[in-house]
């Protein structure tokens, strides 16, 4: 797989920069896809506009801008939406991470579930192949009829993973959380839980630790953290608390904390079931018994660092090596029944 291969490859520009799970992994293919392929970016995004009606009906329109003839065209939500074949020509590939929207604002969750119904399931029918990232949502798509669906899981550089005892002591010191175990709730936005898992675990004695953006009011410590900085907190932890509302893709936090060794606790929705179970880690239905999950922890150092190995063990399989190997390996596929058409 060291010489380029021969396909015309139409995608969109990421819209966003946040670094959640499914921007990260398609900010690794498209980084593959440039240097084996000839890759085309296509340029939907908004620009700075302030007024979210005006930045969606830009957005809308750029959406038409994918159009021309490729080998292959690889779409995700919003441009198997506005699919039209009249517009490009090629194979067209859909990237679907999860189809849960109950995590995002309540203004925007009628209009796009009336997208996934009426326009994204029919138009879906229309493409040729269909990637996702765990096997729940495979096998979601394979009861509604679909066909063609591979797995391609997320992937990790693991050389980013080797965190220092000194580096952890450093993150501790400087932010001031030494003295009592650290519980990281996740990504400070509803979806994820974090409101519920701080109610759950009034009265700890631990530090309860959110990260990003604060998208919700909580009284617990948020750091916003640059990557690095962001797995030492991880690495920090004595409990990684991933208790997500809605159904995940995979779950790129609860996999980041399994490859530093730390126990993870998680509401196991979507396709973190998959990634908690082979990893040996716990699953956790109902906020009700979040605390007594994590004391029993907290209490059993011993278990912590079975968990760790256990999760670690299974985590490190995901590599980026696999992640290219395997693309590379469908795009190459998809070629040679393009030329059996041709």
């Amino acid at each position: 797989m060291d010489s380029k291969i021969k396909i015309k490859i139409g995608w969109s520009k990421p819209i966003t920069f946040k670094k959640y799970g499914g921007v990260v992994y398609e900010n690794q293919l498209r980084k593959i896809l440039a240097e084996k392929t000839d890759l085309d970016l296509v340029d939907i995004r908004t620009g700075n506009f302030k007024n979210k009606y005006l930045k969606a009906l830009t957005f809308l329109f750029n959406l038409f801008k994918l159009k021309g003839e490729k080998d292959l065209w690889i779409r995700d939500f919003y441009t198997t939406v506005a699919l039209s074949l009249r517009r490009t020509k090629g194979k067209n590939l859909v990237i679907i991470h999860h189809l849960d929207f109950s995590g995002f604002p309540l203004i925007a969750k009628p209009f796009l579930n009336l997208l996934k119904i009426f326009f994204f399931y029919p138009n879906l029918r229309k493409t040729d192949v269909i990637v996702v990232v765990s096997e729940y949502w495979k096998n979601y798509l394979v009861k509604k009829g679909y066909q063609d669906i591979y797995k391609i899981y997320n992937s990790f550089d693991l050389s980013d993973f080797y965190i220092s005892d000194k580096e952890v002591l450093e993150f501790k010191n400087k932010h001031n959380l030494v003295d009592k175990p650290i519980i990281y709730l996740g990504n400070c936005q509803k979806a994820k839980g974090v409101k519920k898992s701080l109610k759950a675990l009034d009265g700890i004695n631990a530090y309860l630790v959110t990260s990003g953006e604060p998208k919700v009011k909580i009284n617990a410590l948020n750091l916003n953290l640059e990557d690095r900085d962001y797995l030492k907190l991880l690495k920090s932890c004595s409990v990684v608390v991933a208790m997500s509302e809605f159904e995940e893709g995979w779950c790129r936090t609860a996999h980041e904390a399994m490859l530093l060794k730390t126990p993870v606790i998680g509401s196991g929705l979507g396709g973190m079931q998959e990634l908690l179970v082979g990893g040996k880690q716990i699953v956790c239905r109902d906020f009700k018994d979040l605390k007594t999950k994590v004391q029993d922890l907290l209490n059993h150092p011993y278990l912590r660092d079975e968990m760790g190995e256990y999760g670690y063990n299974f985590a490190k399989e995901f590599t980026l090596e696999r992640f290219e190997r395997e693309w590379l390996n469908l795009i190459e596929e998809i070629l040679n029944k393009n030329n059996q058409i041709r």
